[in-house]
């Protein structure tokens, strides 16, 4: 089977606790239904194993920005 975070263009995804994912709302002030959606189709989410509801943190690497970190809520 093929590893897609294998690929130059991919970056890492992670799926955030109950906990985390609670830490990360509190500390924005936003609930989850305010997040940017990511589909649980999403061959990255699939690789992962995130489920509907679950909170994927994923980190891009920039050239001018340095690290950016993204939260997505997987959606159906």
């Amino acid at each position: 089977m093929f590893n897609i975070f294998e690929h130059v263009l991919v970056p890492k995804h992670e799926l955030l606790s109950e906990k985390e994912a609670n830490e990360v709302l509190k500390h924005y002030n936003i609930s989850k239904h305010q997040l940017p959606a990511i589909q649980a189709a999403d061959p990255a989410a699939k690789a992962i194993g995130a489920k509907p509801g679950r909170i994927v943190k994923i980190y891009r690497e920039s050239p001018t920005a340095g690290l950016h970190i993204v939260y997505r809520v997987v959606v159906e």
